[in-house]
């Protein structure tokens, strides 16, 4: 193993800590009916835990509505009861078919509470890619150990890994302030 193979196995690390960073943030609520927002739904199907868009057909027919549809409509009212257990600050109504999700507009205190709720995974990300840089790290001092590198090489190795390190928390912090901007607008 050489420098260039821990930075090759390093950056699709941090880029896929990234990719979930914009996965987990487009679950959080703005305001807008959104699929996403039901990600995180989970469903006592006859005892198996089962996502909720496995079991139902979820849409936005306006900016403001969600509705979910179950495949079995036996499961209507488990389907209800798993929407509200999962505390997404929305009141479903179901007519014997369809479950609707009206999605109130977010007041202030609903707002910060996202806004915090953004930080938080901002900064689990953030100590996902140093990790990252630590395992890399270890790889680089344990090659220069086994006198497979030199300490040139290591340092050139560390600082490479730093850059990336730096790359990816630049990006989850950018990304977290247009949530945070997103989230907080009226």
């Amino acid at each position: 193993m050489s420098v260039e193979d821990v930075i090759k196995e390093t950056k699709p690390k941090m880029e896929a800590v990234i990719e979930d960073f914009k996965r987990k943030l487009s679950n959080v609520r703005t305001g807008r009916a959104t699929i996403g927002l039901l990600d995180g739904v989970v469903v006592d199907y006859y005892g198996s835990p089962t996502p909720l868009n496995q079991m139902a057909s979820i849409a936005v027919p306006e900016a403001q509505l969600i509705t979910v549809q179950p495949w079995d409509a036996s499961q209507l009212n488990v389907i209800e009861k798993a929407i509200i257990s999962a505390n997404l600050g929305m009141n479903p109504s179901n007519d014997g078919k369809i479950i609707r999700l009206p999605v109130p507009a977010l007041n202030e205190e609903r707002r910060k509470q996202l806004a915090k709720q953004v930080h938080e995974i901002a900064e689990e990300h953030r100590v996902a890619t140093r990790n990252i840089r630590h395992h890399s790290n270890d790889l680089l001092k344990k090659l220069k150990g086994d006198k497979l590198i030199s300490e040139d090489n290591e340092r050139d190795g560390l600082d490479q890994v730093q850059k990336l390190t730096n790359t990816t928390i630049a990006k989850i912090d950018e990304l977290m302030k247009a949530k945070e901007h997103e989230v907080m607008s009226v």
